[in-house]
């Protein structure tokens, strides 16, 4: 006969009644208590013990796979589980529940994910799974009988989370709503534990209003749900006090912003940076081609600002358009083009970063070659390169497939060209103005960024964190350029380093 602690409840109200403590009763009442030690009879005193069972007790370790707005998502999470009395640790073996925050853009991503799973029910953890894949396909088989906290209800993690330790499976994987409309998601004051306590990741909407025919994030994230103005100002002016220097904007595409509830991009950009002091800096994500064509003017005008770095996400995905009309990308080739050339007319300088996928279903030979001439004839400097993984659900999954090897064949040789230029080179010299946030992967640098969100390495010294400093350029390589504080400044002979073959790792940060 199975037991209270193996059923599944299909939503925690099921769980919970009137009279019992609210998460806000349960703090308020911690800050209340004060635990008293029991004397023996001997004179001795007894610790306090705590019943493992009781929620609130217990350490939980973290893993995030995916984009920014997962990142984000994680760390409110964390931050509200912290809050509630759990310890957040870095050890997973120390930890009694793995909260699993996964991505569900590419195979891999979902295969590492479903291993830490059977990884975490081979050491005996309770489980908690977020992001995409549950929310996307809650019943597939690998997550059965698992407790499950929705992409739009993660306000709601500590509750399935005390859940889960009890013993209990629950699902919340509703959508958020207000008088019938759509909204964003969890409100944004939510308490937070940043990866980067220099860098806040702020979701501006969730969803797209896009239909691309190799997309699962669409099935986890749905349509367009806008962030309101006022709450995203409100929201940056909580944020800089606690000392970050640096916002990214997320969300699963910002040039949709706002056209679900009246307003625009600009229209919020314009209203951030006034918010912005003085040495900060603020990072625009990901926007597709569509939604962001008839606002070039005012977006020229917003990367010139001095507070905003002069870099645009724009993913192209194909030059061809007839392989763009397969994935219904709602765009053709000449309108990136548009965007591009128009940007770095009116922004000189500014960064544009792309991406674009190998061996999409029906991608002849011919198809490749114009993406091919697309790199060459831009030299992107930041360029994310998919190999097609045909996504299960989606419409490409069900359309011819390209063979294995030549989807291969064509990633490499893709990015065989990315790595045959080096875009620094010419910038060996100069003196630029760069904001440090973040330490080198091998820890031997701090890393900052110049105006156009290029990476810079400069020495670790602690002064230097989260501060504006000037350097002088003396190194380039082929993700990153190496700079000397002024103040260390002495005649010196420019190098170029060689190229960064592909595999190789030089000081990059994640």
């Amino acid at each position: 006969m199975p037991s209270a602690c193996d059923s599944v409840i299909e939503d925690i109200e099921d769980m919970v009644s009137s009279n019992d403590p609210t998460l806000q009763d349960r703090q308020s009442a911690r800050t209340r208590i004060i635990p008293r030690s029991r004397k023996q009879k001997d004179g001795n005193h007894e610790e306090l013990q705590a019943d493992s069972l009781i929620p609130g007790t217990q350490k939980i370790w973290m893993k995030t796979w995916g984009c920014s707005h997962n990142n984000s998502d994680g760390e409110y999470m964390a931050g509200q589980l912290a809050a509630s009395g759990y310890k957040i640790t870095d050890d997973p073996i120390e930890a009694d529940l793995w909260l699993l925050n996964s991505c569900t853009v590419k195979n891999p991503a979902e295969d590492h994910f479903r291993n830490s799973i059977k990884k975490a029910q081979e050491q005996q953890k309770k489980v908690v799974l977020a992001g995409c894949v549950p929310q996307a396909q809650p019943r597939m088989d690998y997550l059965k009988g698992l407790s499950i906290i929705g992409v739009q209800q993660i306000d709601r993690v500590v509750e399935v989370v005390d859940e889960a330790i009890k013993g209990h499976s629950v699902r919340l994987l509703g959508q958020k709503k207000d008088g019938g409309r759509r909204l964003g998601g969890a409100r944004l004051d939510l308490p937070k534990i940043r990866k980067n306590p220099l860098i806040e990741i702020i979701s501006i909407n969730t969803g797209c209003l896009n239909a691309c025919t190799y997309c699962k994030t669409k099935h986890a994230r749905g349509d367009l749900a806008s962030y309101p103005v006022e709450e995203l100002v409100e929201r940056t002016r909580q944020f800089f006090p606690e000392g970050v220097c640096e916002i990214w904007l997320t969300s699963e595409d910002t040039g949709a912003y706002g056209r679900d509830i009246g307003t625009d991009l600009p229209t919020l950009l314009w209203r951030l940076v006034e918010e912005i002091p003085e040495g900060a800096m603020l990072r625009l994500g990901m926007t597709n081609p569509p939604y962001i064509l008839e606002h070039l003017e005012e977006m020229a005008k917003i990367l010139t600002h001095p507070r905003v770095y002069a870099f645009l996400h724009v993913p192209v995905q194909s030059a061809s358009d007839s392989v763009l009309m397969d994935m219904k990308r709602e765009y053709c080739v000449s309108d990136f083009k548009t965007v591009v050339d128009f940007l770095k007319e009116r922004v000189p300088g500014v960064t544009i970063a792309t991406d674009v996928i190998c061996g999409f279903p029906g991608e002849t030979d011919k198809d490749f070659q114009e993406t091919l001439d697309l790199v060459k004839l831009y030299r992107f400097p930041s360029l994310f390169i998919n190999q097609f993984y045909p996504r299960p659900g989606t419409p490409a999954a069900k359309m011819e497939q390209v063979p294995a090897h030549i989807k291969k064949q064509r990633t490499k040789e893709l990015s065989q060209l990315f790595h045959s230029y080096n875009p620094y080179d010419h910038k060996v010299g100069e003196r630029q103005q760069v904001l440090v946030t973040e330490e080198s992967f091998d820890a031997q640098y701090y890393v900052a960024h110049n105006k156009f969100y290029e990476q810079v390495l400069v020495p670790k010294r602690a002064e230097f964190k989260g501060k504006m400093i000037e350097v002088d350029i003396y190194e380039a390589g082929k993700h990153f350029m190496k700079g000397r504080p002024v103040e260390d400044s002495k005649p010196f002979t420019p190098s170029i380093a060689a190229p960064v073959q592909k595999g190789e790792v030089s000081g990059l940060t994640q």
